[in-house]
Order: structure tokens, then sequence, then C-alpha cells
């Protein structure tokens, strides 16, 4: 049989690898391809609304905050920035355990609508007339619950992908979830054109404006979301080599039942999406010829020289703030505080703003400054290292767990690494801000030493179950 697709179908982003190729045991048939690939694409969208729905509000959450509920403090909006992480940390195994053992379909569509009610009711925070800060607390965590179906996606993509199919898939869901992450404050900004005031709607008490029109759009956008995967989602299961298999957890659907309409590729659409993710696609550009743990051990080697070349180094020191002229920077700063700086910057004089190190921060007498030079090419590597990084532990772990429903698995990864960005920033902040940039980095450069240790103990074992078994040759 010839190959169904075009080679530009055999990119990342349209499927690599098509039925009828010498890398496959048996014939797969074009409408089963075709709708299993098309399942795959819905869920990178559903990756890139779960990102969006953190970023969207994160620089608007402050203001918004001050406006609806005096009370609320720079604490306070830690908590509501770290409920996002909180909420899908505690979701993403129970989501994940939920997908093992039913359709994939029921803990996607639940989780979807958890985060359409949540953002209504972020919507709606400024109707109670007291207590208002803690219902955007709840909403905001809620909308992290919602987002634990993180675990959902990269189950069902690590259980619909061969082998050969499965780093370009998982480079692609990260590259989506990257994209959230980066656009959503791309899109609150255009929603400032609305304003403050904006528009009520008296009738429901409904106010549309520059803080609520993002998270209505986030509601709309989950619904579009339930609709495509209740209509075009199909349970797909391959095993490492690309054959058909059943899963446990749902009857094989009659591929006959989907209407595939005929067609050939829009190659203009090809071109435009491989330009959109070319930075991206070059960094994966070898990951058919390198082995995914030397992809990994090189990441790791990138972010600890990029991390190594922050440290401050010579004998130029920074100029010290000896006086404190209603600086708005503190010595103990948080995340929030950040946020409420950035926020405030455009209407204060910075004119009479001092500049340099607060002479709180002792360090600030014989630490030497790090140059813009230094920051920019660690910034390039790190920027370099962590995509690769990222991708290649999600590609290995679904390797590393064959054919077994991964849906738990992946339920922990995913809270594993909703943990490290609540307890990252917390800790980094409190070593810079009591210890300096020199401790900070040198111990995250120290982490990261221990982290390539672990790696090359177990260097060997990180191979596929479908290898390790002795089915497939590596």
């Amino acid at each position: 049989m010839a190959s169904l697709g075009s080679e530009a179908e055999r990119e990342p982003l349209l499927g690599p690898g098509s039925p009828g190729s010498r890398e496959w045991d048996t014939v797969e048939t074009q409408e089963h391809y075709k709708s299993r690939w098309r399942s795959v694409r819905i869920l990178y969208l559903t990756m890139f609304l779960s990102s969006v729905g953190f970023s969207i509000v994160i620089m608007s959450i402050w203001p918004y905050l001050q406006k609806i509920d005096q009370t609320a403090d720079a604490s306070f909006l830690g908590w509501v920035i770290a409920s996002f992480s909180l909420g899908q940390m505690v979701a993403s195994p129970l989501f994940g355990l939920w997908s093992n053992y039913r359709p994939r379909k029921e803990p996607l569509i639940v989780s979807i609508f958890i985060s359409v009610v949540a953002n209504c009711l972020y919507a709606y925070v400024h109707v109670p007339a007291a207590h208002n800060k803690y219902y955007m607390l709840i909403a905001r965590g809620l909308v992290g619950f919602g987002a634990g179906n993180v675990a959902v996606v990269r189950s069902y993509i690590a259980g619909a992908t061969s082998l050969q199919e499965r780093t370009s898939a998982m480079a692609n869901t990260s590259t989506c979830q990257a994209l959230g992450f980066i656009l959503g404050p791309v899109f609150q900004t255009c929603f400032a054109l609305i304003g403050e005031k904006g528009v009520t709607w008296d009738t429901i008490k409904l106010q549309i404006n520059m803080y609520t029109a993002p998270v209505l759009l986030g509601a709309f956008l989950g619904i579009v979301n339930i609709i495509l995967i209740l209509f075009i989602l199909r349970e797909h299961r391959v095993d490492d080599s690309g054959r058909q298999c059943k899963s446990v957890n749902f009857q094989e659907e009659n591929t006959d039942e989907v209407h595939i309409p005929e067609g050939s590729i829009d190659q203009v659409a090809v071109v435009t999406t491989n330009i959109l993710f070319f930075v991206v696609l070059f960094i994966f550009a070898l990951f058919e010829t390198i082995d995914e743990r030397a992809i990994l051990l090189g990441g790791l080697v990138v972010v600890w020289v990029g991390f190594f070349i922050l440290l401050p180094w010579g004998n130029q020191f920074p100029k010290v703030q000896w006086e404190d002229l209603h600086n708005s920077s503190i010595p103990n700063t948080t995340l929030g505080e950040i946020i409420i700086d950035l926020w405030n910057s455009p209407r204060e004089d910075h004119s009479e703003q001092p500049t340099g190190c607060p002479i709180e921060q002792a360090w600030c007498l014989y630490t030497p400054v790090i140059h813009l030079a230094q920051f920019l090419t660690a910034a390039v590597l790190v920027g370099i290292g962590y995509p690769a990084c990222n991708v290649m532990s999600y590609t290995l772990y679904s390797k590393v767990l064959g054919p077994k429903p991964q849906g738990m698995y992946m339920g922990w990864l995913s809270a594993s690494g909703s943990a490290a960005r609540i307890l990252g920033p917390v800790f980094i902040s409190h070593v810079y801000t009591y210890l300096g940039p020199r401790w900070a980095f040198s111990l995250v450069c120290g982490i990261v030493v221990l982290t390539i240790s672990l790696m090359g103990a177990v260097y060997r074992r990180l191979i596929a179950f479908s290898v390790r078994c002795g089915r497939i040759q590596e």
C-alpha cells in the first residue's frame, strides 16, 4: 500500500509517519489514520486553551482584586495566583485515574466544564456584598482544577501514537502549552481597549469590561472546545509499532461511523504553520536521529551553562540605594508585589524613583553586578535548554510506561510540575532576597548537577517499554 500522505503530512504538526510506510507492521486504514490525528489535534487545542486560562488574566488580577475588595493585599494576591497551580496539582491525578477506566471524553468534558463555570464565577466576583476576594480565590482555584486535564491530554496522545510519532506529538503538545502562556497576556491587552467601566448588562448583573471580558472569552472557547470533543474526538489506541489495539477503558468505535471529508492538505496552511513554529521545530529538528536521552541530557547541560554564566563575576559592584525615596521595591519581594509594580509603573513618575541595589539587602555591598550581556546570553541558553528538557521528560516518561493506561501516571507527573511552579518562585525569591544572586543561581546550578548525576545513574534504564521487553529493537 502506498503512503497516504505527502511529505508535508509527516511534519510534526501534521502527524509524523504515515500508514503503509516500512516502519508499520500492519496496514492502518486512511479513515482511521485521519481520525486518529484529528483527535490528537483537538487535544493540542485543549492544551493551548488550558494554558491561556492561566495567563489571560495574570496581569489584570491585581487591579481587579483592588476594585472588588479593598481589604485585599499583596500577600493575598500571591494566594490567588498560586491557587491555579494548587487546583491543577490536586486535579491532575484524579482526572488521570478517571481516564484509565472510562472513555477519555468524560474527564475532558467535565474538566473543561469546570473551567467554564469558574470563568463565569470570576466575572461575577464583584456582585457579593462582602468577601469578594475569596470568591476570586475560589474561581482561580477552580480554573486550575479544570486545567488538570493536561494529564488526560498527554495520556491520550501517548496511547494514540507509535514510538516513531510520539516525540513529535509530545513536542507539539508542549509547544501549544507554551503558546498559551505567551499569547494569554496578549489577548488580555487587547481587551484593555474596553476600559474599566465597559458595559453593564443589568438584567443578569454582568459587567463586561477589561477585567471580565478575557474570562468570558475563555468560557466561550471552553464551550467550543467541549463541542469539538463531543463530535470530533474519537477513542484511538495503538501499540508502540503503530498497530491498532483495544484499550481497557473503552469499547473500540467503528471507524466507519466517522465521516472523513475528501480532499488534500492545504499547503498554504502547512507553510504558514511551519513558519509560526519555526523556532521550536528547529530545536527539535534532530528528534528522529538522536536518542531522547541524549537530548534531555544535552538540554540539562545547556541550562546549567546558562545559569553558570548568570553568576556574578568580576569586581564591579552595583550602585546602592543609600536613601529610601519611597521606592516601591521592598526586600521581601513576592510574585504579587512584582505584578503590582508592573501594573503601577506606567502611572508613576520614574524621575523620582531611586535606582540601584536596596541597602537593606546586605549582599549588595559585596556582590558584583550582573551585566546585560550575561543576562541575555543566559536567557538564550536557558530558553533553548528548557523546551528540550520539558518535551523529552514527557516523551521518555510515556515510552517507559508502555502500553498500559497512563492517565494516573501522567496525573502525578503534571502534579509534580504544578508543585514546582508553586515552590520554585518562593524558594528562589527568598534565597535571592536574603543571600543574593550568587547563592540563588549557584543553588540552581547545584540542583541541575544533581539532576544530571541522577540521570547518568539510570541512563540505561530510560528506554521504551517495548525495547526493554525485546519487542522492538532500540
